[in-house]
């Protein structure tokens, strides 16, 4: 009996684990070559991992919900008398799961295992047996630390998971690890397994007098990504929220008109390409809005491209595509790539290459109602915008009181670059250039 291992690729792009959200197989399966056998999130995308030969599923090795690092066996196949030719995985680029920094579209993504290096750390088993658990668990990490230093720990098998980093923004630093093992170094323990950054939570919070009638269900997949995206993101970030309204019924006559004018075109047109190019104009005299922090580097980031992420409601969960270049784009164009991102990101298909690289997101709030919210920011950019509703309001003006159409906006930004002054300034010239969008005509043509 001829028994194959089919393993978890190395994907690139400095993946080092993905989570197995879902099975394509089961034992007694017969797969082909080049099957798709299971799908996998890693932090840069979900991918369809295939079958390198043909053969029948003798044994899943973990289960769905399991985080594990790549090179691990995932599957075993009887290839007996299978009599087919050994294909190379190539790991198939599904759908973005969080907002990330690849330097490389997902078209291109692939994967090759590379043969492991005689040095290579041994990971001793624990547990009872049951699926896959390896130790250190650098599988579960995600604390803030270099390849290098979980490298490191891996070697000196210290679970990274468990140490307080002492590094800019909590990261964990080589010496904590070398201090870790000498018996010098803090560690934070009973933190959740997939979020290790969370406050220590005794068990009997989450124990309930009428579990009856509740329902559980695992907290995986895309939702998984986003609550830990979420979580390092108000972890790192101290957020601020300013927000005030604008008159928008320059706003909304601009808009009427050129829906008429797109539609004959076949393009729907929004809002929102009109406030992506207000905004645009409002960064220009505030660039520290258009930056990032490199944590690591301890250096501002002054971005000199303007690419707008703009939220995506999605069936599996929000996502962030980008209009690339936005500045060099007029107002249809920006119609036309709003409307083919977002049908791509709600029909799963949306790549990497479409979801990186965002200077600063817009989050269109108003498109499903809602006056005010504080979004968090979409790290490592260092701020986000919120455009709400449009509504009727009574504006007093000349002595008498004028219905007028309103939109409220909110900037949320990171308070270690941005001041709260400087975060006024920037959103009463925002909103002044909304107030006043036909100013912009010339950008928008």
């Amino acid at each position: 009996m001829a028994t194959k291992e089919v393993k978890l690729p190395d994907i690139g792009e400095g993946v080092t684990e993905g989570e197995i959200v879902k099975w394509l197989v089961k034992v007694g399966d017969s797969v082909s070559a080049d099957q798709p056998v299971a799908e996998v999130m890693t932090d840069k995308a979900t991918v369809e991992v295939p079958s390198p030969v043909a053969g029948v599923v003798k044994e899943l090795k973990a289960k769905e919900g399991d985080v594990v690092p790549i090179e691990t066996t995932l599957l075993l196949l009887d290839a007996s008398g299978a009599g087919a030719a050994v294909a190379k995985p190539a790991a198939t680029v599904l759908s973005k799961a969080t907002p990330s920094s690849p330097s490389k579209p997902a078209s291109a993504m692939s994967a090759t295992p590379k043969t492991a290096p005689a040095a290579a750390p041994q990971f001793a088993a624990r547990g009872n047996g049951g699926g896959l658990d390896v130790y250190p668990p650098t599988a579960e990490s995600r604390v803030l630390a270099t390849p290098a230093t979980r490298r490191l720990a891996r070697e000196m098998s210290v679970d990274i998971n468990l140490l307080q980093g002492t590094g800019l923004a909590g990261r964990v630093t080589r010496e904590d690890v070398t201090k870790s093992k000498s018996g010098s170094g803090a560690v934070a323990a009973g933190s959740p397994s997939w979020a290790p950054m969370m406050p220590s939570v005794p068990r009997h919070a989450y124990v309930s007098t009428q579990a009856n009638a509740e329902e559980r269900v695992p907290l995986r997949g895309i939702r998984r990504k986003i609550a830990e995206q979420m979580q390092l993101t108000k972890q790192i970030v101290p957020h601020f929220t300013i927000m005030d309204e604008a008159n928008v019924s320059e706003l909304v006559r601009l808009r009427a008109q050129a829906k008429q004018a797109a539609e004959k075109l076949g393009i729907k047109v929004t809002y929102l390409p009109f406030v992506m190019k207000a905004l645009i104009s409002t960064l220009r005299n505030f660039p520290m809005l258009n930056a990032s922090i490199d944590d690591q580097a301890g250096e501002i980031v002054y971005k000199k491209y303007y690419n707008i992420g703009f939220a995506a409601d999605t069936p599996n969960g929000l996502l962030v595509p980008v209009i690339k270049n936005a500045d060099q784009k007029t107002v249809l164009e920006i119609s036309r790539e709003i409307v083919e991102l977002a049908n791509k990101a709600r029909d799963g298909k949306i790549s990497v290459e479409e979801m990186k690289g965002a200077t600063i997101t817009i989050t269109n709030i108003g498109s499903v109602g809602g006056s005010y919210a504080t979004p968090i920011i979409n790290h490592p950019e260092v701020a986000i915008i919120g455009m709400y509703k449009v509504d009727w309001k009574p504006v007093y003006k000349d002595g008498t009181f004028v219905p007028t159409q309103v939109m409220n906006f909110s900037a949320t930004c990171d308070h270690r670059l941005i001041d709260g002054a400087v975060a006024a300034n920037f959103l009463k010239a925002f909103l002044k250039r909304i107030e006043n969008v036909g100013e912009l005509v010339l950008d928008m043509v």
